[in-house]
């Protein structure tokens, strides 16, 4: 074989390894921001394909986490050329599993969307298998010829950068398991003015309907949305997918909370997918005494990723968001709202929390690789200048 066509093989190979490293790090990175998404899209793989249901929440919530770290994992990896045999034949094995996966999804259609790329790019089942199929073959020319693929870690210190990113990504899970996605994909993250989002959704009809199931009823069946949604002010949203499975370990911050409510007139709604009898169960347990109203399950999974989960609303416009783990504590109940912490919008923006999430991940690795580098200049160094003495000693 010509040097020209070697060149151009390594240069193939080392394309298609960065189009699945890039790939799964994004796929990876995407699950890891908000594995709840990736568990409730489980849940319906294993309705809509009809396997046993998860009896225990913990079961697909893991199977979520676990997912997310093998891709970025793999990913990782692959884009370094650590392990590259192993790490190659995982992603081969992880395509050869999905693709033949997606391929009957897009022929059956028992799930609306497949979640690759959770609520940050949807695509469509056709959109995903073509996807996989060139992923794929990408796969198996990084597989047959994983060799040529360039290293930008020493294999003595590939492990610990390999082990660095596991215990990062897990970290990462973890908090945003605990807390809330650090960035919000979803259509309800704050800032956005509801009636506003809603009014341009039915005037666009023909686009994307992100909002249509979004419906507040009140226990007897009446439609509530527009008049709770237009009534000017603050007003707080209790979000409960299902009460049957709700943190109730907090509930005395929402109670204290209600009766500063009630003193200063703000709403205060209980949102939830439950039935009646399960609404007066949870009345009984915390002692709550706020009104609640029904909505659709799927689209309260949607608009907070916490059971429950707190929202505050100004003049429609989401301004807080709050989940379980941190529900808001009324420091001086003698002010109103506007006058408090609690009563502002956040304003941290998507590509601020993202400059930090990869400056914490990037600036270590950045380190670390720097230090890599130096360490086998050094060894090439000291071997040139023993081969040097050598030659000098032959003379």
């Amino acid at each position: 074989m010509t040097k020209i066509a070697k060149q151009i093989r390594w240069l193939g190979v080392n394309l298609c390894r960065l189009l699945l490293s890039v790939t799964f790090l994004f796929s990876g990175l995407v699950k890891l921001i908000d594995p709840r998404g990736t568990q409730y899209k489980l849940e319906d793989y294993a309705v809509g394909l009809g396997l046993p249901s998860f009896d225990f929440p913990l079961v697909p919530l893991a199977l979520a986490v676990m997912l997310a770290l093998m891709e970025f994992y793999i990913g990782f990896n692959l884009f370094f050329g650590i392990r590259r045999r192993t790490t190659s034949r995982l992603a081969l094995s992880l395509l050869l599993v999905m693709t033949p996966l997606t391929l009957y999804l897009a022929l059956t259609n028992v799930v609306s969307d497949c979640g690759c790329f959770g609520d940050v790019l949807h695509l469509t089942h056709w959109q995903t298998f073509g996807k996989n199929v060139v992923l794929l073959i990408a796969a198996l020319v990084v597989v047959c010829y994983y060799r040529k693929l360039t290293r930008f870690i020493s294999e003595r210190n590939q492990w610990l950068l390999s082990l660095y990113a596991l215990v990062f990504a897990l970290f990462l899970a973890l908090y945003n398991i605990r807390y809330l996605p650090v960035i919000d994909f979803r259509p309800y993250r704050v800032g956005t003015d509801l009636p506003k989002a809603m009014m341009e959704e039915w005037e666009n009809a023909s686009g994307e309907m992100k909002y249509a199931d979004f419906s507040i009823q009140t226990l007897a069946g009446e439609d509530i949305t527009l008049d709770w949604l237009s009534e000017p002010g603050y007003k707080f949203l209790l979000v409960a997918p299902w009460l049957e499975m709700a943190d109730d370990g907090h509930m005395d911050h929402i109670n204290a909370l209600y009766d500063y409510c009630k003193e200063y007139g703000y709403p205060f709604l209980g949102l939830t997918s439950s039935v009646p009898e399960s609404i007066d169960r949870w009345k009984d347990l915390t002692g709550a005494e706020y009104d609640f109203a029904q909505a659709d399950g799927t689209m309260l999974k949607t608009i907070i990723r916490s059971n429950p989960g707190l929202l505050l609303l100004h003049d429609g416009v989401i301004y807080q968001k709050w989940p379980a783990s941190r529900l808001p504590v009324i420091e001086d109940a003698t002010v109103p709202l506007e006058q408090t912490h609690l009563g502002k919008l956040q304003t941290q923006s998507h590509m601020l929390t993202l400059n930090r999430l990869m400056l914490w991940f990037l600036l270590p690795l950045v380190l670390w690789t720097i230090i890599d580098r130096l360490w086998v200049g050094r060894k090439f160094y000291q071997r040139h200048k023993i081969h040097r003495r050598i030659e000098h000693l032959n003379e």
